[in-house]
């Protein structure tokens, strides 16, 4: 089981929890599960979310490994530069 930290405005879409937990071992399973256990999290996962995995932001790493230990916080997908 990972503990994922919802950033801003996902929280919202998960019944107001900052911190949620899912059974996962990568950024897909993660996302996967996320969007089954929250429902309206789906949309903002399909519109595209970035993860902060120990302070390293990925957009698109889907099978990057995730561990009980890892510091996890999902973002609203990241634009810009």
């Amino acid at each position: 089981m990972i503990r994922v930290k919802l950033w801003g405005s996902l929280q919202g879409f998960a019944d107001g929890n900052e911190w949620v937990e899912v059974e996962a071992t990568t950024f897909k399973e993660m996302v996967d599960q996320l969007a089954l256990e929250y429902p309206a999290l789906k949309p903002q996962i399909e519109r595209g979310v970035s993860m902060a995995l120990n302070g390293k932001i990925y957009s698109s790493a889907w099978f990057t490994k995730l561990t009980e230990e890892d510091e996890i916080v999902l973002l609203p997908f990241m634009v810009g530069g």
